[in-house]
């Protein structure tokens, strides 16, 4: 039995870190429970170095070919990352976003759009689980940040609000 629940986790462990190449995941988090005194904890994540090394030739390449707009692209980088944003609300897991209740129902919220806290957002399924995502706090939806459908890692700023 031991041996049959092994080669199980390992063909499990791999299913995951495929799910994390496919989707482009930086880390997926399970726990796996057998019995009462038995469960499995995996964490599977992957560097993010290897990202972070691709802009940096881009990046050194724009300022040598127009040095005016450098001094301007601080200011630019800073105004337009949502992620510093205050009133960003981000993402509490990994998973796939969806703006409304279910195909061809309205979206919980619109840009423009007063919310009070505690309004559902938008819903985040994460394995198989349909999690509604509440506002933090009252205000307008300035921006939102994210399409239908589209996958989200935890921390990825989901929208504004002001």
């Amino acid at each position: 039995m031991s041996k049959k629940n092994h080669d199980d986790d390992v063909a499990f462990i791999k299913a995951l870190a495929e799910m994390l190449t496919d989707n482009d995941l930086t880390e997926l988090q399970v726990k796996r429970e057998y019995g009462d005194a038995d469960s499995l904890n995996v964490r599977v994540s992957r560097r993010q170095e290897v990202a972070a090394a691709a802009p940096a030739p881009v990046a050194v390449a724009a300022p040598a070919a127009a040095p005016a707009p450098t001094a301007a692209a601080p200011a630019e980088k800073a105004a337009d990352d949502p992620a510093d944003h205050p009133g960003a609300v981000k993402s509490p897991m990994v998973g796939t976003v969806y703006m409304q209740a279910e195909p061809g129902a309205p979206s919980f919220v619109a840009a423009g759009q007063q919310v009070n806290e505690g309004d559902t957002l938008l819903i985040i399924e994460a394995m198989k689980t349909m999690n509604h995502i509440p506002a933090p706090r009252g205000g307008t939806v300035k921006r939102i940040l994210v399409d239908d459908g589209a996958t989200v890692e935890y921390g990825s700023p989901l929208m504004i609000i002001e």
